[in-house]
């Protein structure tokens, strides 16, 4: 048998033995591409997309994206595997695509940016040599997840190769982009013709074309993705031979064959024949079919499933076949999802129409199912087999009456109806020994018509909630039309995908009017049935929705009929009609999401300042290359161990016996450590020590380390922790406010409130006009950063320590690893490049996982990891140790936002003006303080948010509860506290009958009024900007447009709102606002600057590099920033409260205040001389080239003083949206406007 042999970006590899449930991803990073990407290990966020190249039977080669972290290592063999790195670099060329993207902006923490280009490249590589359309571009990108840009520059970068509307490029629409005196540009970038002919659109100076380079053009305007003008794009080419690898000519010629890939632990069959495949399931009933590995992947990863074979099904000819004859298509189980979908637009497109009602239902529910990297992989037949009780296809395939064929050694072939095939929970009507090897959907006849539905929580790549499938057959009878055949099928409310047998037969024979669909709907919630504690919970909401979804299918049916019937007249009564057209098309209307657009309006900076200018991310061009390091990518010593953590199963018990024999006797374990073994303090916290590193008596949440193992691998040590032994009593949990309440569960010397006024005496004094009471909750929120937490701990001579770490506060890390290790600070030191991502959630959590990864560190003397991606095989590895989270378990262990409950009671005028507002703030801290105080802190000083209130009492509480210890989060409790008065707001204007508007301007805080924390408000913008996002929406003519629509329209429906918000910025806690910068000066006249600051997305390098430019009077491309550290600035807050510009960009300047003052007399002497030769003669004169700088934020008080904040942030934003109220879900948001002062 021929060895197993693939290529990557052009190179080929022999795949070695041993790897049947080895990843693509694993492999890809083990031989050092590790531009892809681990983030979610389940196929769910795109970071590991690559581009898959095969050759087909005929010759054509076949283009798809795939995610690498669900593709098995063997299934990639004979194909072509082209990597971020493959595609282009930063030394020899960087493909357009990267090139483009980091020339938008639509890299920030870059962690997602390789993922985005790859399915870019893959889809251009796939579409040639036509270019995609904008909303092809759009759909390609539903498998990427980016947390940080909004997706609009990244959209603006590839939209540069879509399909081109030619008036884009007439004189008219170029005079008309030069009209626009002010910045704008269309979020399209490059290829909004729409744009270009209104006037809104961009052309490049360099090109001519539209685009987004913001090159002046003489009148001042910059667009919104602009950049300096040395960065104009310039044309661009979809493809660069000489630096994207061709395909190579090996596997041009090479036939498909058999493999047989024995392993340890698991074995790899991949045949060629249909027989061979049969006899291979005859052999091993046991055996999992794979084609894209999206289920079996996620059993073995999240499961810990073991399979000790696999059989590969995708090189069988009868499992790819797709065929179409007078009655219908057959469907080999092996045919992608993907192909699925092209296949049948193609017959969508050329069949009469009515004959293709099924395909297009299932083209609809294939539109929202998961992402392309997962349709291009996925088989039809894995989906059916799989028997998911909430699967969007099997609806269909019932509902439809498509027929499967299955198949055994020995038994041959049988046809089975898909509404037969399934059974039970996961279990179908298919012996052990048998496949499906096709499935045949049957054509619609004349006047048939099917109908999809699917709701879930989000649209793009989400499973459902509920799903459906209503297919019905009209026939004129009696001079009438009535139902002649129904088949009705629901998933999500039942173990299996069921029939609706009473519904279809009360539709039976009947009209669709409103008598039969009274009738349905009662037949509806007999067939629908749920016990109160059914799995997936929300009995009644999925209840309704089989109804919603029956109500609606009836109402297509009706139009459907009507459309083409013209003597039919829809029989449904009158008050079924929204709008004027019968009957109710918008109940009925598909959802269709057009390109999105977008503008954004700022000033130009004059001159040659590069303070100012929107300059790019310093590292973007890296990031786009994939050569942009994370923690996870450095290479780790030749002695490296890597660790799991023994975690805690019980919110809350006693710790009855730990055994850790068993585990300790496994292969590879070096050793088993836990908080006997800490050589410092096992407790730990950034406020109170009230946490231990790992439990000893009792734990207090699901999570929480008990011990660490380290071994040679990462599959070692977590065998190993899941050998150890753990057994508990039971203690009675706290798991919410509610209970934490009832509980009196708070941490009161940490309970802080506010008051301005007199709330008691206003309340008892009988001036209040109107009084009401009322409740607001919010729940918690996962930060999500792409980059899971991670860590490397490496020990070195003297007790000192080395630890690269994934923290938006490197301080919090050494100084924790001093503690728990028992070292002084001065031997540890904390490095950190950059982060994939951070939102709050690496503030502080970051460090407990640290410190676990120190432990067995400091006890072997061997370089550790801590680091979140799924089981890697390193079969070299001897010595230094990896302590590694998957994605669930940083989820499970890290916390999120605080969930907040906000009672109050306030007293207002008739008028809506308010009067008193006394309210209490309850904060769901989780098992520990952390830095929570701070949160309820900043949420009790929003708690106004715009609107001034002169009686004002605000109490605030922290819960302790046995869930994980929440932490920083975007806005820091801020919004929070301003959810709670808006729910005020709109109440009040509830109760006085005015539009919230209104009742939101009349209580607008003006200029110099005091806030209820006593600051004093200088420069208040809150006006400001509601009157410009009130102008700039229209917002008068579209809420009476809206009102209109409304009352015309029963099914649907618009709705509009505008907020205002202020935000403080500054750390409540005083000490914390302070930032040192070293800034060292070399004599090729370029700068290395050090600060405090951690880089993580927001650019906050490149703009202390713009300050270090402008005041040195310097090019940027002269200044560099590498790294954040310990040992360079020490004692640095955190990289948090959206200070971090401000406080190390001062740092900075006065750095380089410093060194002006040094270089004075050298500028005055060499007047007119390049900067490098005038430090040149300053180091022959022996002067200092360094400068240490330091900046304190002047006068703030931090919370409980009389200035909290140095200033306030305003923001005012409108948005409207329209959804269809039979189905609650957004259909579409559009015209969304804000205007921010920043300060």
């Amino acid at each position: 048998m021929a060895e197993p042999v693939a290529y990557i970006n052009g190179k080929r590899h022999v795949l070695p033995a041993g790897r049947a449930d080895q990843t693509l991803l694993s492999y890809l990073r083990d031989s050092g591409f590790t531009g892809c990407k681990l983030g979610c290990g389940e196929g769910g966020c795109g970071a590991c997309t690559v581009l898959v190249s095969s050759a087909e039977a005929d010759g054509r080669l076949h283009h798809r994206s795939i995610n690498a972290c669900l593709c098995p290592l063997y299934a990639i063999e004979g194909m072509h595997v082209v990597t971020v790195e493959g595609v282009g670099n930063t030394r020899d060329g960087m493909h357009p695509v990267q090139e483009r993207l980091s020339k938008a902006h639509g890299s920030q923490c870059g962690f997602c940016t390789p993922g985005f280009v790859m399915s870019m490249v893959a889809l251009l590589r796939a579409k040639a040599p036509e270019a995609p359309t904008e909303e092809e571009i759009e759909e390609n990108l539903a498998g990427n997840l980016c947390r940080c840009t909004g997706y609009r520059p990244i959209l603006d970068a590839f939209k540069a190769f879509a399909k081109v509307d030619a008036a884009a490029y007439t004189e008219e629409a170029i005079a008309a982009s030069k009209a626009n005196g002010h910045a704008a540009n269309g979020a399209n970038g490059a290829a909004n013709g729409k744009n270009g002919k209104n006037g809104n659109g961009r052309v490049c100076p360099s090109t001519g074309q539209p685009c987004d380079c913001g090159e002046s053009d003489g009148n001042g305007a910059i667009v919104s993705a602009s950049k300096h003008k040395e960065e104009a794009c310039g044309p661009l080419t979809h493809i660069r031979p000489a630096v994207e690898p061709i395909f190579p000519p090996e596997l041009r010629k090479r036939a498909a064959a058999e493999l047989a890939l024995p392993g340890e632990r698991c074995a790899w069959y991949r045949p060629v024949t249909l027989s061979r495949l049969l006899e291979l399931k005859k052999q091993y009933n046991d055996a999992k079919l794979v084609v894209g590995n999206t289920e079996v992947g996620i059993e073995m990863k999240f499961k810990s499933l073991k399979y000790p074979v696999l059989i590969g099904a995708t090189h069988v000819e009868e499992l790819n076949a797709f065929e179409v004859d007078e009655g219908g298509v057959t469907i080999g189980a092996s045919v992608t999802l993907t192909r699925i979908m092209e296949s049948f637009k193609e017959l969508i497109a050329v069949q009469p129409a009515y004959k293709t009602s099924t395909l297009r239902a299932v083209v609809e529910q294939l539109r929202w199912f998961a992402g392309p990297p997962i349709r291009n992989a996925s088989g039809i037949g894995g989906n059916i087999c799989t028997a998911s009780p909430i699967s969007d296809l099997n609806p269909v395939w019932m509902a439809a009456g498509a027929t499967f064929t299955l198949a055994g050694a020995g038994t041959g072939e049988r046809t089975v109806l898909a509404k037969d095939f399934f059974l039970a929970y996961r279990k179908v009507d298919m012996a052990p020994h048998e496949i499906l090897v096709k499935l045949y959907v049957p054509f619609n006849r004349q006047y048939e018509y099917v109908k999809e539905f699917k709701q879930a929580h989000r649209r793009d790549d989400d499973i459902a909630i509920v799903n459906a499938c209503v297919r019905l057959a009209m026939e004129a009878r009696g001079g009438g039309w009535v139902v002649g055949e129904a088949a009705i099928a629901y998933g999500g409310v039942a173990p299996l995908t069921i029939m609706a047998p009473k519904t279809m037969a009360a539709l039976t024979g009947k009209p669709i009017d409103g008598a039969a669909l009274e009738a349905a709907l009662a037949a509806v919630q007999e067939d629908v049935k749920m016990a109160p504690n059914a799995p997936g919970g929300m009995v009644e909401f999925r209840r309704s929705l089989a109804a919603s979804f029956l109500f609606k299918g009836l109402l297509f049916v009706a139009q459907q009929l009507e459309a083409e019937v013209p003597a039919f007249t829809s029989p449904f009564p009158e008050n079924y009609r929204s709008g004027k057209r019968r009957p109710c098309p918008a109940a009925v209307k598909p959802y269709e999401r057009p390109a999105s657009h977008g503008l954004q309006y700022y000033s130009a900076v004059p001159g040659e300042d590069v303070v100012g200018q929107p300059y790019r991310h310093q590292a973007a061009d890296e990031q786009v290359c994939g050569t942009a390091q994370y923690v996870d990518d450095i290479k780790l010593p030749a002695d490296a161990l890597f660790a799991a953590i023994v975690a805690s199963t019980k919110p809350h018990a006693k710790i009855v016996k730990l055994d850790t024999t068993a585990a300790a006797a496994m292969p590879g374990v070096h050793g088993i450590f836990t908080a006997k073994d800490v050589p410092g303090g096992n407790d730990i916290g950034p406020v109170i020590e009230d946490e231990e590193l790992f439990a000893t008596d009792k734990v207090v949440v699901v999570g929480q380390p008990i011990a660490v193992v380290a071994a040679e691998t990462e599959r070692q040590a977590r065998e190993a922790a899941k050998a150890v032994v753990v057994e508990y009593e039971d203690l009675t949990p706290v798991m919410d406010i509610e209970d934490a309440i009832a509980a009196k569960s708070f941490l009161m010397p940490f309970s802080h409130s506010l008051a301005s006024g007199d709330v008691e005496a206003f309340f008892g004094s009988g001036e209040a006009e109107m009084v009401l009471e009322g409740e607001a909750k919010m729940g918690g929120q996962e930060h999500f950063y792409l980059e899971p937490m991670a860590s490397i701990v490496i020990p070195a001579e003297n007790d000192e320590f080395l630890s690269f770490s994934s923290t938006q506060c490197p301080d919090a890390h050494q100084k924790y690893l001093a503690h728990v290790l028992d070292v002084p600070l001065h031997k540890v030191v904390v490095r950190t490049k950059r982060l994939g991502g951070g939102f709050g959630g690496k503030e502080s959590r970051s460090a407990f996982l640290n410190v676990a990864a120190a432990v067995p560190a400091y006890h072997l003397r061997k370089p550790v990891r801590q680091a979140p991606p799924p089981a890697r095989l390193r079969r070299n590895v001897r010595t230094s140790l990896a302590l590694v989270l998957d994605r669930d378990e940083d989820m499970q262990i890290t916390g999120t936002r605080h969930p907040f409950m906000g009672r109050y009671k306030v007293a207002f005028t008739k008028e809506g003006k308010l009067q008193a507002i006394d309210m209490q703030l309850y904060c769901n801290a989780g098992y520990s303080l952390d830095i929570s105080h701070g949160v309820l802190d900043r949420a009790l000083m929003h708690c106004d948010n715009v609107y001034r209130v002169p009686h004002l009492r605000t109490q605030g509480y922290l819960c302790i509860t046995n869930i994980a210890s929440n932490t920083a989060f975007r806005g820091y409790g801020g919004p929070q506290g301003m959810v709670v008065m808006e729910d005020i707001i709109d109440r009040v204007a509830c109760a006085v009958g005015r539009p919230v508007e209104e009742v939101k301007k009349l209580n607008m805080y003006k200029e110099g009024e005091v806030t209820h924390f006593g600051q004093k408000l200088v420069g208040c913008q809150a006006e400001a900007c509601w009157q410009e996002v009130w102008d700039s929406s229209e917002y008068s003519a579209r809420r009476e447009a809206v009102a209109q629509y409304n009352a015309a329209h029963r099914f649907r429906k618009r709705g509009l709102a505008i907020t205002p918000t202020k935000f403080g910025i500054s750390f409540t806690t005083k000490f914390l606002n302070q930032a040192g910068a070293l800034v060292h000066v070399y004599t090729d006249g370029t700068v290395l600057v050090t600060h405090g600051g951690v880089e993580m997305g927001q650019g906050l390098h490149t703009k202390v590099a713009q300050v270090v430019a402008h005041d040195l009077k310097i090019s940027l491309q002269q200044v560099y920033i590498a790294e954040t550290a310990t040992d360079k600035v020490p004692n640095a807050s955190p990289t948090a409260a959206s200070a971090s510009s401000d406080m190390y960009g001062a740092a900075a300047a006065d750095a380089c205040r410093q060194l002006n003052e040094r270089l004075a007399p050298y500028y005055e002497k060499m007047a007119g001389k390049p900067f490098k030769e005038v430090v040149l003669a300053a180091y022959l004169d022996r002067v200092d080239l360094c400068a240490h700088g330091f900046y304190a934020t002047p006068d703030v008080t931090g919370f409980g003083g009389a200035m909290p904040f140095n200033y306030f942030t305003y923001v005012g934003l409108c948005s409207f949206s329209e959804t269809p109220i039979v189905i609650n879900r957004l259909q579409v948001a559009c015209n969304s406007h804000a205007a921010c002062r920043v300060g």
